[in-house]
């Protein structure tokens, strides 16, 4: 048990197991060996591995996580590779057992997944061409998990927008008196709204397209070619991944909120129909992320400062988009 307002998952240390035992253990579960690099995790262990075979990624899950939500994850890939299987985003790859997820005797699990080739989409120069391909690509993956279901698609993970009630005990770690008091005035938007997002369509969503899970093409860089990292997947109003999306790239001189959010929109539409009481919630929504990102950012960054650096990678822009965005009454 934990006393921290985010709960044991957010507050409960990444696997400790090191690149040696790491790679032992890839070598015994699926057969071959490489060269391990560690990749930045909020709560993950996550190594990427280079083998003659290419590239992939070992994955830890945090031993705070449920099983469950492991195995929600695992069998999101699975649905998205039979039923899109052109979308690119990591693929399951079987043990030697032909097991999905390994479970280790210490307790803990681990997979192994394809790596996706692509550029960061947070080097990517940003513009209202590659918004809506962003959009475009949040709307396909979207309309890709529609009909997955699983008993753990429910749980409560602080990230996901609909929770965001529950980042009022956090606000005291954001010290801008001005930021604290316009994430306040965004919450109490939400309190007041809440009710209307009963009335959208739900359904397990990515929820968590932000630019370093998400990459572009080389080649052509305003084009989304790659998504990444399913683990902060829920059930929520399917809206909220495209606000969660356009959180990102408002910020003073890069993206004006309307701008983004029309981009995004168009991009999305290009696939499949937004509601109109979507498009109406989608700004207030877009504006709740920002919030949740400096919440979530600023508590966990004095908890965990060995790890800040990472924490806080999307804390300034999430600060300028928030201050340059429209206030609660506005919207």
């Amino acid at each position: 048990m934990t006393d921290d307002p985010l709960g044991e998952l957010l507050s409960h240390p990444a696997p400790a197991l090191t690149e040696a035992e790491s790679l032992n253990l890839l070598h015994r579960h699926w057969g071959f060996g490489g060269d391990l690099l560690r990749l930045t995790s909020e709560r993950d262990l996550n190594w990427r591995v280079t083998a003659p075979a290419g590239r992939f990624v070992l994955k830890f899950p945090n031993q705070a996580e449920d099983p469950a939500i492991t195995d929600f994850q695992t069998r999101a890939l699975l649905h998205i590779a039979a039923r899109a299987p052109d979308l690119p985003v990591p693929r399951v790859v079987p043990s030697l057992d032909g097991l999905s997820e390994v479970v280790l005797p210490s307790g803990g699990r681990m997979r192994l997944l394809s790596w996706v080739e692509g550029k960061p989409l947070h080097e990517a120069l940003p513009s209202p061409v590659l918004w809506q391909s962003l959009g475009a690509m949040s709307a396909r993956l979207t309309q890709a998990l529609e009909g997955y279901e699983h008993p753990a698609a429910d749980h409560v993970l602080q990230w996901d927008v609909k929770q965001a009630a529950g980042l009022r005990p956090l606000l005291p770690d954001v010290t801008d008196p001005e930021l604290r008091a316009r994430c306040a005035g965004w919450l109490d938007w939400f309190d007041a709204n809440r009710a209307r997002l009963d009335g959208v369509p739900w359904q397990v969503v990515h929820a968590d397209l932000n630019p370093y899970n998400v990459l572009v093409s080389p080649d052509d860089p305003a084009q989304v070619s790659g998504v990444l990292d399913f683990g902060d997947m829920v059930r929520t109003p399917r809206i909220c991944d495209l606000a969660v999306a356009a959180a990102y790239h408002v910020r003073p001189g890069i993206g004006a909120g309307p701008e983004v959010l029309a981009a995004m929109r168009a991009g999305w539409e290009s696939v499949m129909p937004l509601l109109a009481e979507e498009a109406a919630l989608l700004p207030g929504l877009t504006a709740l992320r920002m919030v949740t990102t400096m919440a979530i950012a600023s508590h966990r960054a004095a908890r965990w400062p060995d790890n800040a650096p990472y924490i806080l990678r999307n804390l300034p822009s999430a600060r300028a988009g928030l201050l340059s965005f429209p206030s609660p009454h506005e919207v």
